[in-house]
């Protein structure tokens, strides 16, 4: 196997010193932003193994689970369609473009479109494909690939994204980020409302309700998924959850591993298309269920990595790939791999073959931060070691791709182990060998056997074994050692206090970016005005809740609008719910309902009665308004980005405030 293309690019990583800045400041961030937010779930621990018992059921059982969602997404009036190869989902898609003689496909952020090359194709048959999620529209510019699962432009720094819209956009050079995202913003709300066919993925797809659920912070999966006349959701079929109990067990792990949040600013749940009574909304949907190679990955011993949420979090905690960066990670014929990190390192060979990927295995120190990151539990070391053993097929024999000489000395060691006067002695025997080699093994032959002294340095065995050293230390006696008392995990520690649900909403909204007002139904319309004039703005998009509570601004000169309009700098929407334990408002599409409203303004009104308050997700997934719904919204402040050197910016694609107006019980 020829490794130098991997060597190259690993050597590269190494001495470009932007990328070692912006990936510390990046695994840093992540990293402790990950343990903080952690910490308001004590039973962490019993989430992550609950998880990982779901996922293995659900791979275990995935034709039964695919036939159930299939069946209820096309109840739901959702076109599904079944791609066994990146093939057959580029041919699916490009006969949908065909049949809405479509030219512009606005495209959110999408791992499995990545793997399947989903843009190259596109544009060589002709079709024009803007990526609209920041990072991935920033390495768009720039004709890469991104280098992380999460953060696509982690790698780059403020000064070349500033050059970079100064070159392509023909705007003013600038390092100011906000400037930057706002240069962004104005450049894709374009591409937004003259696409037409939105693209998304699927983060889980729900098995017992048929829906699709996206996560997003920007709000550019929101644009996709309802402006366009179009939305093509591409998911691989491993992306199930049994319930709706489930999906938010899943939800709690995942914005938390990803970017540090209780819950991501948009959590989107797709139930069917748009029917004729409804305000706004995509004429038509279609899911392509995407095989490529996932199938044979189950029967693998690799198949646990089909738990995988890609959350990024190994990423992030890998000391490998905080040296070297997601760009490094590459074939043996210099391929890119689509996933890199931890994860990739086993996806990569188990979906797209291990002669060509099986290298990047060795790009690990097995040290289990990856596994410890893992939200959903997975034995990522494990799998990495079944790699380099050569046990990627089913039922292959361990030791299968090991040199003769290496599966020799392992037999050796095993043996020796279980006898304790062979293991003293050969521990002798190893203090009197390395006195014939360097640190970095001159011992030739060692190096041509197994590979070690050319990539890896082969240490010096101990002179004296740790037994004979044990035997001169004095012992005591085990009544006078004093046992440190267990520490409990950081998660136990740092329990939220219980808080009245009013406050505790409050709390939470405040720390997310958004504004509290709590005022009586009959201070509401005054108390809203009062926020327009501070900002000048006159004119106001509603839905039919809140038009019924504001109408009184019609005297004092506002217009109140129904009508979808992008020029529009303010909608108020009434909330179905709010969720006490992250300031969360729960939004629903339909008749009346105008999603709209709190997607393109720059300043989202929420209306929302005290007695709407909820403790958390799951009791607001479980209200009945919620599945009838063709469509619903998870609101967790306003929106917002950390794609540039992962400075937190609002106003990204949707609202850059979100005021809430709480009318308090009397």
């Amino acid at each position: 196997m020829n490794h130098n293309f991997f060597h190259e690019h690993i050597k590269k990583s190494l001495e470009d010193e932007n990328l070692q800045i912006a990936l510390d400041g990046n695994a840093r961030r992540r990293t402790e932003g990950r343990l903080k937010v952690f910490a308001s779930l004590p039973d962490l621990q019993a989430r992550r193994a609950r998880a990982h018992a779901i996922k293995a059921q659900i791979v275990a059982h995935l034709d039964d689970f695919l036939e159930q969602f299939i069946s209820q997404v096309r109840q739901n009036g959702i076109q599904v369609h079944r791609a066994a190869t990146a093939a057959d989902a580029i041919a699916i898609f490009l006969q949908i473009a065909s049949q809405h003689q479509a030219h512009l496909v606005a495209k959110s952020k999408s791992m499995v479109t990545e793997e399947i090359h989903f843009n190259q194709a596109l544009a060589a048959a002709g079709l024009q494909v803007v990526e609209t999620d920041l990072g991935e529209y920033i390495v768009q510019l720039r004709n890469e690939r991104p280098s992380h699962i999460l953060t696509p432009a982690v790698h780059l720094r403020r000064e070349q994204v500033g050059q970079l819209f100064h070159e392509k956009l023909g705007v003013p050079y600038t390092e100011d980020i906000p400037e930057m995202v706002a240069t962004a913003r104005r450049v894709l709300r374009e591409v937004f409302l003259r696409a037409e066919i939105g693209v998304s993925g699927v983060n889980f797809g729900v098995v017992e309700t048929g829906t699709l659920c996206m996560v997003t912070n920007e709000g550019n999966g929101r644009m996709v998924t309802t402006l366009p006349p179009v939305h093509v959701a591409l998911m691989g079929i491993e992306r199930l959850v049994p319930t709706l109990n489930d999906l938010a067990l899943f939800l709690s792990l995942l914005a938390r591993s990803a970017t540090g949040q209780k819950l991501s600013s948009y959590t989107s749940f797709i139930h069917s298309a748009r029917r004729p009574a409804d305000f706004d909304g995509p004429q038509e949907r279609h899911l392509i269920l995407v095989d490529n190679g996932r199938s044979a990955l189950r029967q693998s011993p690799l198949a646990e990595a089909l738990a995988c949420l890609r959350c990024g979090a190994c990423l992030n905690a890998c000391p490998v790939f905080r040296e070297i960066g997601g760009h490094a990670y590459v074939g043996s014929d210099d391929a890119p791999a689509t996933y890199p990190g931890p994860i990739g390192s086993v996806i990569s060979p188990g979906l797209f073959g291990c002669d060509n990927f099986g290298q990047l295995a060795q790009a690990s120190s097995l040290c289990g931060a990856c596994k410890e990151a893992c939200p959903v539990d997975i034995d990522l070391p494990k799998l990495l070691l079944r790699i380099r053993a050569g046990e990627v097929e089913p039922h292959t024999p361990p030791g299968v791709g090991l040199p003769a000489v290496t599966k020799l000395g392992l037999k050796a060691f095993s043996l020796a182990a279980a006898h304790p006067t062979l293991f003293a002695f050969g521990q002798r025997l190893a203090g009197v060998f390395s006195k014939l080699y360097a640190p970095r093994t001159q011992f030739m032959p060692l190096s041509a056997w197994t590979g070690w002294g050319y990539s890896k340095d082969f240490p010096r065995l101990a002179q004296r074994s740790f037994r004979a050293r044990w035997r001169e230390i004095p012992q005591q006696p085990v009544d006078a050692l004093t046992v440190a008392e267990p520490v409990s995990p950081v998660f136990a520690q740092t329990a939220q206090p219980n808080l009245p649900l009013p406050d505790q909403f409050v709390q939470e909204l405040q720390a997310v970016g958004g504004v509290a007002h709590l005022v009586t139904v009959d201070r509401l319309p005054g108390a809203v005005a009062e926020v327009l004039k501070a900002k000048n703005i006159a004119r106001v998009q509603v839905d039919a809740e809140a038009e019924d509570y504001l109408a009184p601004l019609k005297e004092e000169g506002f217009d109140l609008l129904r009508g979808a309009d992008p020029t529009l700098l303010a909608g108020a929407t009434g909330a179905l719910a709010g969720l006490a334990d992250t300031g969360s408002v729960v939004l629903l599409g339909g008749p009346g309902s105008a999603l709209t409203a709190s997607l393109l303004p720059d300043v989202h009104l929420v209306i929302l009665r005290q007695s709407q308050l909820l403790v958390s997700l799951a009791n607001g997934l479980a209200l009945p308004a919620f599945g009838a719904a063709p469509m619903a919204v998870v609101v967790t402040g306003p929106s917002r980005t950390g794609d540039i050197e992962m400075a937190l910016t609002t106003g990204v694609h949707g609202p850059k405030e979100v005021h809430v107006f709480m009318i308090m019980d009397s």
